[in-house]
């Protein structure tokens, strides 16, 4: 059973940046593709971004050009560098892991992490 365990949340005021970190053991190699959702208080979970083991990303409109998703497959880390944050950024966000290709739907993904907050003030 793999097991992803996120990092890197915290407060950070509008305009600066965080790198979320999401390690993944146990069995790592049966995902094929890593997402990043975000959900705030009363809403669905938002997909992010995604990135597949051949290194194809995907974003949301909202973050594009600002943040970056990329994978290390040495460390079987995946990360999400958030920049120039704003305070519709605020949420918890979560790392999921899925066996499919570019899964891109919420119930694609089998495994989640217990989610980190990020907090961005204005």
């Amino acid at each position: 059973q793999v097991q992803l365990v996120e990092s890197g949340g915290g407060l950070v005021q509008a305009g600066g940046s965080l790198r979320l970190s999401c390690a993944a053991t146990r069995n790592a190699f049966e995902i094929i593709t890593f997402g990043w959702y975000r959900q705030t208080p009363g809403k669905q979970r938002d997909l992010v971004a995604t990135i597949t083991i051949t290194g194809s990303t995907n974003y949301a409109d909202s973050v594009k050009g600002r943040f970056t998703i990329s994978r290390d497959h040495t460390k079987d880390t995946v990360y999400l560098q958030m920049n120039t944050l704003k305070p519709e950024d605020t949420a918890v966000y979560y790392c999921a892991g899925s066996g499919k290709w570019a899964a891109g739907l919420e119930h694609e993904y089998d495994y989640w992490g217990q989610g980190t907050r990020v907090t961005v003030s204005s």
